[in-house]
């Protein structure tokens, strides 16, 4: 069996070691030196080897960069998948407006529906925000100088907002709908129901006097019924919503926490007929059935009701 030789690798390795630790404690304590000479040597000393030392910082500075470039490959990838799935929402949106314009249009043709040109806006900015606890209004920067009229409808770019209630030669007032004075008459679709929407100084105003209760159900469209020639109607309000106290609410499409912009709807009355049974034209020639009754003519009835019956002549008596 061979013998081993001396083994000099462990001595020499802790003689380096020792000369390290000492080369690095005299390097600390040099440099703890307050002196100009050991300042201007640590100068030399730095501007000699740090500089030499650039290479060994490029594997970690292109390191870093990699890091950096995968992060923001990967941001820009999240995006960009996030970008295709509203493109595809998009897409899907357009294909269903598409559809309804085209439906809108065949059953616009097929009615003959003549839109009212008179129905144009007159858009404002929202200067001030009057809410209180008592009344709900704001104030828009057009007025009777724009041929603004009092009572005319206000919708932002969704629904309606609520009337001109207040006008000035620049400036003109707008109650909202939340308003407790607020009262419009609406109609609830597809149903067809009439109700009272009452503003209560909350955001979801009250229904009140429906019709038929059981025929409507929270999520049925909302919308201004015309009558009384309050507003146009047509115009979206909102959506039912059943509250918690049990009674139903509408939920307003109009975004009251954002008005900045509201349009102005130029509304006209509609015109008043003299005498409505004109109304009923007279049946054709060729009409079957039982004819129509006589239109009475209410002054002569009138001057009729009010002779004396000893005005009559009397009558001949046949023998």
């Amino acid at each position: 069996m061979a013998r081993k030789g001396p083994d000099y690798a462990a001595p020499v390795r802790r003689i380096l070691v020792s000369l390290l630790v000492l080369l690095l404690l005299a390097v600390f304590l040099f440099w703890q030196i307050d002196s100009p000479r050991a300042e201007r040597m640590r100068a030399a000393f730095i501007d000699r080897f740090v500089p030499s030392f650039d290479w060994a910082m490029v594997p970690v500075t292109k390191l870093s960069r990699m890091v950096a470039g995968f992060q923001s490959y990967s941001r820009l990838y999240e995006q960009n998948q996030e970008l295709r799935r509203e493109l595809q929402k998009m897409s899907a949106w357009k294909e269903a407006a598409v559809q309804l314009e085209q439906e809108n249009a065949k059953l616009l043709a097929q009615n003959n529906v003549r839109i009212d040109p008179a129905l144009t806006s007159v858009s404002g900015v929202v200067m001030t925000d009057s809410g209180t606890a008592f009344r709900q209004s704001v104030l828009l920067n057009v007025g009777a100088r724009d041929g603004i009229l009092d009572g005319w409808a206000t919708m932002d770019g969704l629904g309606l907002v609520g009337r001109i209630s207040g006008l000035g030669q620049t400036t003109s007032r707008v109650m909202l709908l939340t308003d407790p004075t607020s009262r419009i008459p609406v109609t609830i679709l597809p149903s067809g129901q009439h109700a009272l929407l009452t503003g209560d100084n909350t955001a979801l105003p009250a229904l009140d006097f429906i019709e038929s209760p059981e025929n409507i159900r929270p999520g049925d469209r909302v919308v201004s019924s015309g009558d009384g020639g309050v507003f146009p109607a047509g115009l979206l309000v909102g959506q039912l919503a059943l509250a918690n106290d049990g009674r139903m609410r509408v939920r307003l499409a109009a975004d009251y926490g954002r008005l900045e912009f509201l349009r102005v709807l130029r509304s006209h009355p509609a015109e008043q007929l003299p005498d409505t049974g004109l109304l009923i034209p007279p049946p054709p020639s060729d009409f079957i059935g039982p004819p129509m009754p006589p239109v009475m003519d209410l002054d002569a009835a009138r001057a009729d009701a009010e002779v004396p019956p000893a005005a009559a002549e009397p009558e001949v008596a046949n023998d």
